[in-house]
Order: structure tokens, then sequence, then C-alpha cells
């Protein structure tokens, strides 16, 4: 098992540099570059110098998540956890094959936005069994700060920071992990939609990628064009490994084979190309009745599965959600009027709100938006008998 490796991330900064005056310059910056309109690759580098220089630590892992299930959908790794992506496969079946009380899914569940294991173990980290077998052991981390972004209830992503050489982090460091939590989430929401799809060069996968994992958490098949597909998941150059989205969702499928979760594992994410995918996990049972095996499928998303995100993603109110609804299913103001039993003028300063958040200037762009955006690349392109396009 490797120890420790790479450079410290802004090591050299004390801790004692989290002043007050500091923990609300942060929180200003971060406020502002959520608001910036940057993709999500932009707004964690900046994000993480903006808290380095405050908030040290050896390495930080920052992820975004489906908001539906909370599961993990694309990670990037700083400091010195950058490029050391040997063990994402385990790190994705532990995080959600696993029950700690700071799983990114137990935390969400008990609404702890920030904690530290030392913290929540009582000092005791080797009691979590993520930093005894794993953490430790591979990296040589003492302590792990963890912060989910969460807004209006519903979890956009989330940071792993760590320390060794016996640091741990101080409850003011899990208390500012804490208060920048909307704006961080604020940031993934507004990021994912910040580019466009592209066109693509050369073939695309045919069909759906399918990868069967076994009872070790081992991927024993694999369809053809599948890893075409989990290339996909790369997002960059600090980019985790793309199987760890693949091994959250076995993890998770696991879980909900036992009974211990009623949420079928399911993910949508942006590929590094701008295309929504849609990632489903189904456990298999064998003729003994046991759950040994787990079948992923990676496919392109189809519009009735990212509109809710997409929606989502531009914060609007309720009741501009229930406007948007109705103006992308054709539905003119007097009857939008008539259904949300509201004026025909609520309905027009709704219609702008919208308009404002989505960043369009008529029906016509907001139905663009949510539609299309990932659709217009391959216009002109066959379909097949099922109505999708044949490549």
């Amino acid at each position: 098992m490797p120890g420790r490796q790479g450079a410290p991330h802004n090591r050299c900064v004390p801790p004692t540099t989290l002043t007050p005056l500091a923990v609300e310059r942060v929180t200003r910056d971060v406020d502002c570059l959520s608001r910036a309109g940057l993709c999500v690759d932009e707004f964690f580098a900046e994000v993480l110098d903006s808290l380095g220089r405050v908030l040290p630590t050896e390495g930080a892992c920052v992820a975004t998540a489906d908001p539906a299930t909370g599961l993990v959908t694309s990670s990037r790794k700083y400091g010195g956890l950058v490029h050391r992506n040997t063990h994402d496969h385990e790190w994705g079946l532990r995080e959600f094959g696993d029950v700690e009380e700071t799983t990114f899914v137990r935390m969400t569940e008990t609404g702890r936005v920030a904690a530290s294991v030392h913290q929540v173990t009582g000092g005791d980290v080797a009691a979590s069994r993520r930093m005894a077998e794993f953490m430790r052991p591979y990296f040589g981390f003492d302590d792990e700060l963890r912060g989910l972004f969460l807004e209006d209830g519903r979890c956009w992503g989330a940071v792993a920071m760590f320390r060794g050489d016996g640091d741990h982090f101080t409850p003011g460091e899990v208390d500012l992990l804490a208060v920048l939590s909307p704006f961080l989430a604020r940031g993934v929401r507004s990021g994912l939609l910040a580019s466009a799809a592209e066109v693509l060069p050369g073939e695309r996968p045919h069909g759906p990628g399918v990868v069967i994992v076994g009872r070790d958490g081992e991927v024993l098949q694999m369809s053809l064009g599948a890893e075409a597909w989990i290339e996909e998941l790369v997002t960059g150059a600090h980019s985790g490994a793309a199987i760890s989205a693949v091994a959250a969702l076995v993890g998770a499928a696991r879980r909900y084979a036992a009974g211990e979760t009623t949420t079928p594992p399911r993910s949508r994410l942006r590929a590094r190309n701008g295309m929504w995918l849609v990632l489903n996990a189904t456990p298999l049972t064998g003729p003994d009745g046991l759950t040994d095996q787990v079948v992923v499928t990676i496919e392109e998303a189809r519009p009735p599965e990212i509109v809710p995100l997409v929606v989502a993603a531009f914060d609007l109110t309720a009741r501009e959600r229930d406007v948007t609804q109705l103006v992308l299913q054709g539905v003119d103001t007097k009857e939008i009027a008539a259904t949300l039993h509201l004026s025909t003028y609520t309905v027009q300063d709704h219609l702008k709100a919208v308009f404002t958040k989505a960043d369009v200037r008529s029906r016509r762009e907001l139905v663009s938006r949510v539609f299309f955006d990932q659709y217009q690349p391959r216009f002109g392109e066959e379909v097949g008998v099922n109505g999708w396009y044949v490549s």
C-alpha cells in the first residue's frame, strides 16, 4: 500500500489564520464566485484557492452529486491527492455501501452540513472504518473534514479535506464549511449549465454501456462500448477515476438489495463533452437467492430524465417551477393563469423572473435551453425505430 505522496496543499498556512475577518473574506469570495457563472472546474479551483489561504490541508477532493439521490456523479482532486486514483473504485464501494455518521448520504439524512471525523468520533478516529481501513493505510491521513453543498434540502455536491501528522480540524473550520454550504451549492448548480454540449469527433458508442460487477467489487464483464461511456465520466486534469461513479452506484445497489434503502440507485450527470447521461444500477439475484452481482447501465439521458434537474439548476421558486412546467408543455399565458388561479400579470412577472434566472429572453429560448442544449449537436442525424438517435 502506498504511503503519503505528493506535495502538501497549502500546508505552510497556519490554522491560526482562521480569524473572524478571514472567515468574512472567504465567505464573501465564495459568494461572489457562486454568482460568476463559472463552469464546475473553474468554480472548484477558485474556491479551493480562496479556502486554502485560511484552511490548510494536505489534499482535498470535491464532488458533484445528483440532487435527487445524493449519489456522487464526478470528483476532482487537489493538493497531494492529484492523480492518485488507484483506490477510487474501492472508495465508491465503501462510501455508498457502508454506514457511518460521516458518509455523505448519512450527513444529508441527519442534516449535518459539515463535520470532521475527529469531532464526530470524540477523538477516536480509528472508530471510522473509512479512516482506519482506507484513508490512513493508503494516504496517511489522520483527520477528514467534510462539507455538503446543500440548498433547499438538495445536495448538489460535497468536499472532503484531509490532514495528516496528527493534525485535526478545529470546530471553527467545521463551522466555516457549514457557512459556505449554500454558496457552494449555488456554484455547482449554475456551473452544470455553464457549457453546452459539443459535437463529438468519431463514432459514439452504440446503445447503452453495460457493466457487471461481482461480489468483491471487481468488474466481471462489460458490453462493447461500455469503456467509451466510462471514459466520458472523466472531467479533466483534476478528475478522479471515472469508475468511481460506477462504484458508488454498486455500493448503493447492495444496500438497496439488502432493504437498507428504498431509493433505486440512479444518477444523472454531465459528461466531459457536455452531454447528459443517466446511470442505473440493478442488483442481480442468483439461483440461491443471494445478490452477488450488480449490473450498471450507462446511456444518454432523454428529456424527461433531465428536465427536472435542469429546471432545478435554475434556482426557481415553487411557483416559478409551476409556470415553467406549463411553458414547457406549450401552454399560453392565459391558460397558465387559469390553471394556477393567477392573474395574467402575475404569470408574466413569474416568466420575467424565470427568463432572468435561466439567462434567456423568450419562451422559445427557454424551451431551447432546457430541451435542446444536449441534442442540437446531433440535429439531422438518423433516428431509429425507437424514436432515438441511431448513433
